[in-house]
């Protein structure tokens, strides 16, 4: 196996000669063998397209009493090949077994080889045969596949220490064929009358199944002028009562039929009512909490806070206020009344003026107007 085109390789000596395993100078008679230097301190060859026959025991030889050799050992390393990954039919039916197998040939010493699969490293069974001075490196992988498995990467490397700057890798993408599934996606969670409605059916399946069909309880659409059907989603542009049933979505390939079903129940929409015209009923402050100094200070000072906010009206204190005015008004009322009471002046009418003297009611008036000193035993009055 040739690794390298060109190799130099020099042995010191004064005057001499190099030899391969002890044989005869013959043996370096090579056209890709060539002497380039020989000085009195140094004997250098080249050897151009190394394979792994070149490798063994160089020595050089000086020709002196006694003869003074030096030997060195020539290691060739093998290239591993670039990786072929067998097994693989496509596509793969869902729930069949599969062994996947990397084979690479040609490497000294043995390569090592591993699996990735989305280059997350698993373990496979590794088995090396030797063949002549190089190793063939077999690995083999087994797979339950699913449709999880579809489109998934494996890839099967190569590593070597005569890959210094890189390795060598093969990688095949699994197709797995499957049945379909379906699911229903809603754009509105809870559905009013009234309101814009689209219901999407989202199948998964390879081969991909396309057409969808859209039924309803079991039937065709209903008013398809108002509800619109695009490819796989269905549309409701104004919601109402009529609308409410199970709709269903199918899906089919050749492996197989699936469907998914969405139960519509339209709601009533919320009705606005008028803004209403009396205030709340506004809510008593906390008096069970500490104040703090600054409401302390503004409720003895009577000083109000120009930074503080305006709070609700103190109910308690109207309704004291309101109490003392009734209060005091009732007490006027009945005061008013004992005062008019006891400074009542004494009425006296003409009648009653002459009415204990007079026979009859014209003399009692005729008598009256000259009876006025009499007057004070007539006075009533009222306590």
């Amino acid at each position: 196996m040739m690794v390298k085109q060109h190799m130099l390789f020099t042995l010191y000596s004064i005057c001499g000669i190099v030899l391969k395993d002890i044989l005869a100078v013959s043996a370096l008679r090579d056209n890709r063998i060539e002497l380039v230097r020989a000085t009195s301190q140094e004997l250098t060859i080249s050897i151009s397209e190394v394979t792994l026959a070149d490798e063994g025991m160089y020595t050089c030889s000086l020709f002196t009493m006694p003869v003074k050799t030096a030997k060195a050992f020539l290691t060739v390393l093998g290239m591993p090949k670039k990786p072929e990954i067998n097994g693989l039919t496509k596509p793969v039916m869902e729930g069949d077994q599969i062994t996947l197998t990397c084979v690479t040939s040609g490497s000294k010493p043995a390569a090592d080889v591993r699996w990735f699969k989305n280059e997350k490293e698993v373990k496979g069974a590794k088995e090396v045969n030797a063949s002549g001075k190089t190793f063939t490196v077999k690995s083999s992988l087994q797979l339950q596949v699913n449709r999880h498995d579809d489109g998934v990467a494996y890839t099967c490397r190569v590593d070597h220490m005569a890959l210094t700057a890189t390795h060598e890798e093969t990688t095949q993408v699994l197709e797995v064929h499957y049945a379909p599934y379906v699911e229903i996606k809603h754009s509105i969670p809870a559905p009013l009358e009234g309101q814009y409605l689209k219901l999407e059916c989202v199948p998964h399946g390879n081969p991909s199944p396309d057409p969808v069909l859209w039924t309803k309880d079991g039937g065709e659409l209903p008013d398809l002028d108002r509800v619109i059907v695009e490819g796989r989603e269905l549309t409701f542009m104004a919601l109402n009562k009529t609308d409410n049933g199970t709709y269903r979505c199918e899906a089919t390939n050749h492996l197989g039929t699936s469907h998914a079903e969405y139960k519509l129940v339209v709601k009533d929409a919320p009705t606005t009512s008028s803004p209403s015209t009396t205030s709340p009923a506004p809510t008593l402050p906390d008096t069970t909490g500490p104040l703090d100094s600054k409401h302390l200070n503004s409720a003895v000072t009577g000083n109000r806070d120009p930074n503080a906010l305006p709070g609700p009206p103190d109910h308690a204190l109207i309704g004291g206020i309101v109490a003392v005015v009734v209060f005091a008004t009732l007490c006027l009322i009945i005061v008013l009344g004992r005062y008019l009471a006891r400074h009542k002046g004494t009425y006296l009418t003409n009648e009653a003026k002459g009415a204990d003297d007079a026979p009859d009611a014209d003399t009692a008036i005729i008598n009256a107007d000259g009876n006025h000193a009499h007057a004070e035993e007539k006075k009533e009055y009222f306590i």
